[in-house]
């Protein structure tokens, strides 16, 4: 992203933790221009989550990514039963 002056303006690093039955942080993080940039990542991680425990017969609703700033604080949360469709 530039500036008006042509100076590459810095894009905010978001960090996603997998809140699971345990607890993976995220120590490198991700440079994403903006919230709902990091949402969407976290969805597509979700989503790849889901269809992980899929395969072993398992989906846990509960379990989320969490999206945080750098300063640890927790943006936005997404938990794996908002990131699909469950028909019955």
């Amino acid at each position: 992203m530039w500036s008006i002056w042509g100076y590459l303006a810095a894009m905010p690093r978001h960090f996603f933790r997998i809140c699971d039955d345990f607890d993976s942080p995220d120590d490198l993080g991700k440079d994403l221009p903006d919230l709902v940039a990091a949402m969407d990542y976290a969805v597509a991680g979700a989503r790849s989550l889901v269809a992980e425990t899929v395969h072993e017969g398992d989906i846990v609703c509960h379990h989320r990514v969490d999206i945080l700033d750098e300063a640890g604080a927790v943006l936005h949360a997404v938990r794996f039963d908002d990131a699909i469709i469950i028909r019955p």
